[in-house]
């Protein structure tokens, strides 16, 4: 209204001052403060030497008005000069939200600024009224029906204003009861089912689904209605919905009237258009037959799967439309499938976005759509899933745009979207089991953006030190034939991770081939060097090294068992002090090796083939994989077979055959079954005794079977003993613990000892802190239950699991949860005679655990947690309820 005055008095005011026509000799603007005399001059519709009227004027002022820039507008005339005064509209300085919480302070902004209310924007306060009443309309459509938007305009210095706009967003209504009118083929509860929205019950509290929206509401009519349609019902109709609101606006009634129809079956399903393809070819896309049930769902699922046969063969703008018609004769349904196929599409280009990091030629490579091709569906879509299984990125989308004033010209655009693929620098991390990790290191599976691997790395923790460097490209050849290399020095003390007590050092280098053999498989090859050289003492295990062992610092002589007993017996009739003098010397003249060489005690790997090998091992691998994403899959499987054996000749004749594989099931919505499996054998052959023990497989901890301490499922190794010594006099208690003078410098001499030869024929007696004899040759103790892990040459685990989403969390692309169920163990198809919790392969001595885990692929790197219960478990086996991996970059 105050615009429509301002414009009449303008115009009255004009014709009396400007009733004249007049040449325009200039043109003179004042009031400006932020528009630019540019803008006006580009809106008058006048310039200099037009002559101008009344009409002229009147067309002027309304051009000004229609920029909106101005709140009042003046025209005069000083002689030849057009003389224009405005009054600019403020600008907004400052727009202040309060009080919203069910909708985002940068969804209500971007609101706002696409209505033309933002920061430094010309304020127009209709339209501000009018966005007072969208968000009032909004909100109502929330349930929130005692919601207020108040709006407030505070004018500020230099012609400014703030914009304060209080939101009370109140309570959503609670839905009370939802009636159904109408339906007779179906009761209540069943189509009540299919609702999302709830009348309020018991545990509305938690689910919330008692709470009204309008957007829920439509979704459960849309629902209903495609219940019934699909069901034959093609008169279905739904004349009114009500909803009701309770005087104080907290309670909602919903009303939903229901006209059923009869049901209807089809009668001829014909084609029409111009299908391209052979009929044949199309009637086997066609789900709906004569004689069944109408159903809509399946009417427009075969115009999909037509749609996308069509997409397939460069058809991308393909139109297909299932079109039921009533015969009133037959009282059937004919359904025609018209065919508008369009004009073959070709890309002009394929363009990728997002990749800050990676290069375009490394996303490009993954393409099975190329330029200039036919477009077609299925290429578009399976070149999206090779960049998913890259594992670069969190997310990729594909869209197919029209290139503008063609028919037949599509670019296909790819936007992606970076995560951490690798790290770089110091890394400071602890994991359960090998404790702190300290190094430095260069680990990239996407090297400086070109999708190579590179790695190099010095690291050390409580077991092990490494220093390393792997290289691999994925394309050594431009059809996808990989090459790969790596060196390493690593020494490792496995006593520290539950495995038997013994150390190695290894250094050795590999080189490797993958040989693609279709999209999903790969054939890979691998040769290699390995330098190890094994250390033990005298605590090595029996399965490493013969057990008892001579101990180091020793006399390599012995007494026998009645000698020393009368020597014993002298001392104690005599009661003689072998420190003063008078005791009878114990005689270790009589060597120990040959008696020790008479032993028949079983051989250890070592006594059977040295602790220094030179190895050439070989690898022939075979993977599938079908999996929808490089990390943390959802979908597919993947499948990995492998044989590594040492080449003849090698110092160590070995061979190692494993299969690992997984696959996901999705079951509903986000949830998701995962099976894993991985079965393992190994043996030696040739020269070699027995595989050798650093080859054996290990079970437990991550990756393996939760619930159980790493590697400590499955055979224990023999705990080690030694030969009793005596010392070389008698002492003040007794043989072998005083010592004498013997060259007179006035102190005594150092412990010297010796072995005991047994004179009786003994069983061998394995048992803690028993003196035992051996073999009727010499008297040994054990040193210890030193029966750690020793793994086995098979192994078999399993495990199921449900992948459920997190709630609360809108992001779930770097997590994965799930409720698990682990089984495993590891066997030995040759059992030493006294090893514990050994076994042949026997699924009875399976252990097993149930719980729940968590990954989170953070910018630290990965965190990994557990928390299980072992439920079936063998006795020797070692339980852990929570276990945690972590790492971190920087």
């Amino acid at each position: 209204m105050q615009r429509l005055v301002l414009l009449i008095a303008s115009l009255i005011l004009s014709s009396v001052v400007l009733a004249e026509s007049f040449r325009v000799t200039d043109i003179r603007v004042e009031g400006l403060q932020r528009v630019s005399a540019g803008s006006v001059f580009a809106a008058l519709p006048v310039r200099i030497g037009d002559f101008m009227d009344t009409v002229e004027i009147q067309e002027a002022t309304r051009s000004l008005f229609a920029t909106g820039y101005f709140a009042d507008i003046q025209i005069g005339r000083d002689e030849g000069v057009l003389v224009i005064t405005v009054k600019e509209r403020p600008a907004i300085s400052e727009i202040v939200l309060e009080g919203n919480k069910a909708i985002k302070t940068e969804d209500l902004m971007k609101g706002l600024r696409d209505n033309g209310l933002s920061e430094g924007q010309i304020f127009k306060r209709v339209t501000l009224e009018g966005l007072g009443q969208e968000l009032q309309r909004q909100y109502v459509a929330q349930g929130r029906y005692s919601a207020s938007v108040k709006t407030e305009v505070i004018d500020l210095p230099r012609n400014q204003v703030k914009l304060q706009i209080t939101i009370d967003e109140g309570k959503v209504a609670s839905i009370e009861h939802i009636n159904l009118v109408g339906n007779n083929a179906f009761d209540d509860d069943e189509l009540l089912d299919l609702f999302e929205l709830k009348s309020t019950g018991w545990l509305s509290w938690i689910t919330s689904d008692n709470k009204y929206a309008r957007e829920k509401l439509t979704g459960d009519i849309e629902r209903l209605e495609s219940h019934y349609m699909d069901r034959g019902y093609l008169k279905f109709r739904m004349p009114s919905t009500q909803v009701s609101v309770s005087p104080d606006k907290e309670s909602v009634y919903i009303t939903v009237n229901i006209e059923e129809g009869e049901v209807f079956k089809i009668g001829k399903v014909e084609l029409a258009g111009d299908p391209i393809l052979p009929e044949e070819y199309i009637r086997m896309l066609v789900l709906v037959r004569e004689g069944d049930t109408f159903s809509q769902v399946l009417m427009t699922t075969t115009s999909d799967y037509i749609t996308k046969r069509l997409g397939n063969e460069g058809y991308t703008f393909a139109e297909v439309k299932g079109i039921p018609e009533l015969n009133q004769e037959t009282g059937l349904v004919d359904v025609t499938f018209f065919i508008d196929p369009g004009k073959r599409a070709y890309v002009r280009r394929v363009e990728f976005r997002g990749n800050t990091k990676t290069k375009d030629e490394v996303l490009r490579r993954e393409m099975r759509q190329m330029e200039g091709a036919s477009a077609k569906n299925t290429d578009i879509e399976y070149s999206k899933l090779k960049l998913e299984r890259l594992g670069f990125f969190k997310e990729v989308q594909v869209e197919t745009n029209e290139v503008p004033g063609t028919a037949d010209l599509v670019d296909v655009e790819y936007t992606v979207e970076e995560q951490p693929s690798g790290s770089i620098g110091a890394t400071v991390g602890y994991a359960q089991g090998t404790g702190l990790v300290l190094g430095g290191n260069i680990q990239q599976n996407n090297w400086l953006g070109t999708g190579k691997r590179v790695g190099i790395s010095v690291n050390t923790s409580k077991y092990q030190q490494v220093y390393s460097f792997n290289y691999m490209d994925p394309y050594f050849t431009v059809d996808g034939v990989s090459r790969g290399f790596s060196v390493f020095y690593r020494a490792t003390d496995f006593s520290q991770i539950n495995v038997a007590s013994y150390s190695t050092n290894t250094y050795g280098a590999n080189l490797n081939f993958g040989y693609p053999i279709s999209e999903v498989e790969r054939l890979g090859f691998g040769i290699g060097y390995t330098n190890m050289y094994i250390k033990t003492g005298s605590r090595a295990v029996q399965e490493i090294r013969r057990s008892p062992n001579l101990i180091e610092g020793i006399d390599s002589n012995f007494i026998t068992e009645s000698d020393l007993q009368t020597l014993i017996d002298e001392v104690n009739a005599a009661n003689t002090n072998p420190i003063s003098g008078g005791a009878p010397a114990l005689d270790f003249s009589s060597p120990i090796d040959e008696v020790v060489n008479t032993l028949n005690n079983p051989e250890g790997f070592i006594d059977a083939n040295g602790d220094r090998f030179d190895s050439f091992p070989f690898t022939l691998s075979w993977a599938k994989s079908t999996l929808n994403r490089g990390q943390l899959a959802t979908r597919g499987s993947s499948h990995n077979l492998s044989l590594e054996f040492s080449v003849p000749g090698s110092d160590m004749e070995f061979y190692k055959l494993r299969y690992s594989g997984q696959y996901f099931q999705p079951i509903y919505g986000d949830f998701t079954l995962r099976f894993r499996g991985d079965l393992g054998y190994a043996d030696s052959y040739g020269k070699t005794s027995i595989l050798p023990f650093f080859e054996h497989f290990y079970a437990g901890g991550f990756g393996s079977v939760r619930g159980f301490k790493r590697n400590t499922l499955g055979p224990r190794s023999t705990p080690a003993a030694t030969y009793d010594v005596v010392g070389p006099y008698f002492g003040a208690q007794g043989p072998g613990v005083g010592a004498e003078d013997t060259d007179g410098d006035g102190s005594y001499d150092t412990f010297q000892g010796g072995y005991i030869l047994c004179d009786q024929t003994r069983d061998v007696i394995y048992k803690q802190g028993a003196d035992v004899c051996i073999q009727d040759k010499l008297r040994a103790s054990v040193i210890g239950r030193d029966d750690l892990p020793f793994g086995g040459n098979v192994l078999i685990e399993g495990s199921v699991e449900l992948l459920f989403p997190l709630p609360f969390i809108e992001d779930q692309r770097m997590l994965q949860t799930a409720f698990f169920v682990d089984t495993g163990n590891v066997f030995n198809t040759n059992c030493g005679f006294y090893q514990q919790n050994c076994f042949d392969v026997d699924p009875g001595k399976l252990s097993a655990s149930y719980g729940i885990g968590l990954t989170w692929i953070s910018g630290f790197g990965p965190l990994t947690f557990s928390l299980s219960r072992p439920f079936q478990y063998n006795p020797e086996d070692e339980r852990e309820t929570f276990q945690f991996s972590l790492g971190t970059a920087f």
